[in-house]
């Protein structure tokens, strides 16, 4: 006669994270080493990077905020659409207690540009051309090496 099989037990194994011997995990990197940064991070530090060097320059720039968006709204504000014109930044003048702010659009700025330095670049040149906006001034004389090729 055949054995009766015995029902499961209504608790499972417990898993745990030596199945084969090998010890637990270590830390995935040292502690003097940084971890990578996510896409959105690393594109932030570039615009805060940007932004440090132009305010040593134009201490005014203290009082403004600078803000990465991953896209720009499909129209503008007055409703009209823009047609196949993807800004790669724009600029929010202050009102209402509300400081001045300088947007700069992550995923148009990155697909134009293929590697760290070059995005590097195309970043310090948009945030050079919306805050030469923002103070009405020209963007050779907020970053007198604008336009430079590096």
């Amino acid at each position: 006669m055949d054995d009766p099989v015995q029902p499961r037990s209504a608790d499972p194994r417990p898993r745990r994270r030596d199945r084969h011997g090998r010890g637990m995990r270590g830390p995935v990197a040292p502690p003097q080493v940084p971890l990578s940064a996510s896409r959105g991070e690393a594109f932030t530090d570039l615009v805060q990077d940007s932004v440090e060097r132009l305010e040593r320059r134009w201490p005014q720039l203290a009082d403004t905020e600078f803000l990465v968006l991953e896209v720009p709204p499909l129209g503008r504000p007055d409703g009209e659409w823009v047609d196949e014109v993807v800004p790669l930044g724009g600029t929010i003048a202050a009102a209402d207690g509300q400081p001045a702010r300088v947007i700069v659009y992550r995923r148009p700025v990155e697909i134009r540009t293929k590697g760290r330095e070059e995005r590097a670049a195309l970043v310090h040149e948009v945030v050079v051309e919306q805050v030469a906006d923002l103070l009405g001034l020209s963007p050779e004389s907020v970053d007198p090496r604008y336009g430079d090729e590096d």
